[in-house]
């Protein structure tokens, strides 16, 4: 089978939790390897509804062993919030089957406030943020100014180099913002109730997904968001702080020696987006209040409510080429069953001009979708599980949304279970 990564295409927001719930236990260990807790991934199973932001979504399937890697963003306050929140629910998560990388770096109690402060500073030209302090983090990780997991191990050590990292850091707080600065107590608060709460889980990956490796085990590599946020390839400056491509999985798991078999793309159905930026296939009004109430589309982490609108086959094709996408899971189809005819944006207009190219960030403001539209089927699909099942008009979808992405739809998700699945 070798090895996998689920990401996403679009936005974020496509269902790459429950994609990888799904295919689980197909795996024998399951990687984060980027972002942190600015976003959640929604999964529903016999355990009930969950939202993860630092857990890996292979957390509910036995004998899996679920890794946060170094290229993660690991805030402690949220991850044992989650663990706690999960495991009342009746999920075994232990150090047998939860691995947090030594070498992840730690989010630091001033990385929200900062976040939150500079988007109140923006003021209208904020990009978005979730005000999870991810934007502050990773400035501060490739400045070197942060502390790694491994050094939970180390108190002495660790208190020096946090005492050097609160007087560097409020030197910001105090001059930039002018906000009250950090003390030795709420650090000490802080490392007590939270952050040496996760050291029984923390190991060297590095060397556990080296063996796996040797030991022909397959590993599933999740992300977090989706193309259209990557740091290099997205719609910056409205990204993320990180790289969601598949091509950083190994680096960001800690093996960058591990070789990816295949890579399934998560899209949407239609076109969803969380935060600011340009949105060119945006629907406002009762259309889009619409679309939002039927699919549901509320910010996991937020519950701020996305921004919608049809599916986009030019950011979509884009965002199949960036993560070098083998296979594609479409999902929420069964959301658009209520619609008449429904609209998909095949090109974009630009200068005047047609294009099918995904343009540049400073371009995109100025595109206009261009749309076709496609018969509705109008009937309940949430109980079909085989493709020449759905009605003609929901198969001739999927195939029209295939030719236009360019890559092979190999799942089609028809509700938020986990057996709500077509596999073509």
């Amino acid at each position: 089978m070798g090895n996998c990564a689920i990401v996403g295409i679009n936005w974020g927001d496509e269902g790459k939790g429950r994609m990888v719930d799904l295919l689980t236990g197909q795996y024998d260990v399951v990687v984060r390897y980027q972002g942190g807790g600015n976003a959640g991934h929604t999964v529903v199973n016999g355990h009930g509804k969950f939202a993860l932001h630092l857990l890996p979504s292979g957390i509910f399937h036995e004998n899996v062993v679920n890794v946060i890697g170094n290229g993660v963003a690991l805030d402690p306050e949220n991850l044992i919030s989650e663990i706690e929140s999960v495991s009342a629910k009746g999920v075994k998560i232990d150090s047998n089957n939860l691995k947090i990388s030594d070498r992840a770096s730690l989010l630091l109690p001033w990385h929200r406030e900062q976040d939150a402060l500079e988007e109140a500073r923006l003021e209208d030209r904020k990009y978005g943020s979730t005000k999870q302090g991810i934007a502050p983090f990773y400035s501060d990780k490739y400045q070197k100014k942060t502390v790694l997991a491994g050094e939970l191990f180390y108190p002495d050590e660790l208190r020096e180099n946090l005492s050097e990292l609160m007087e560097w850091k409020n030197l910001t707080l105090t001059g930039v913002y002018g906000a009250e600065p950090f003390t030795a107590e709420q650090l000490e608060e802080w490392l007590e109730n939270y952050a040496f709460k996760i050291r029984p889980y923390i190991t060297d990956t590095g060397k556990l997904l080296r063996e796996a490796q040797a030991a022909g085990k397959n590993i599933l590599f999740e992300a977090q968001l989706g193309s259209l946020r990557d740091l290099d390839f997205g719609i910056y400056p409205f990204t993320t702080s990180s790289n969601t491509t598949a091509a950083f999985a190994p680096v960001g798991s800690g093996c960058p020696s591990a070789r990816i078999d295949e890579i399934i793309g998560v899209v949407k159905a239609y076109s969803t987006c969380v935060g600011e930026g340009p949105f060119t296939c945006e629907w406002f009004g009762e259309e889009a209040e619409m679309l939002r109430e039927a699919g549901g589309e509320y910010g996991a982490k937020t519950g701020r409510p996305r921004r919608v609108g049809p599916l986009d086959l030019v950011a979509t094709r884009y965002g199949v080429k960036v993560q070098a996408a083998t296979c594609i899971a479409l999902t929420k189809l069964d959301v658009l069953s209520y619609m008449d005819t429904i609209p998909v944006c095949t090109h974009y207009l630009l200068g005047g001009e047609k294009t099918d190219e995904f343009p540049f960030p400073a371009a995109l403001p100025g595109a206009k979708p261009v749309f076709e539209y496609l018969p509705g089927w109008k009937k309940d699909i949430s109980n079909v599980r085989r493709f020449e099942d759905l009605p003609e008009e929901a198969r001739d979808y999927v195939l029209f949304a295939e030719s236009g992405i360019g890559c092979r739809i190999g799942y089609v998700s028809v509700g938020p279970e986990r057996d709500s699945i077509i596999v073509r």
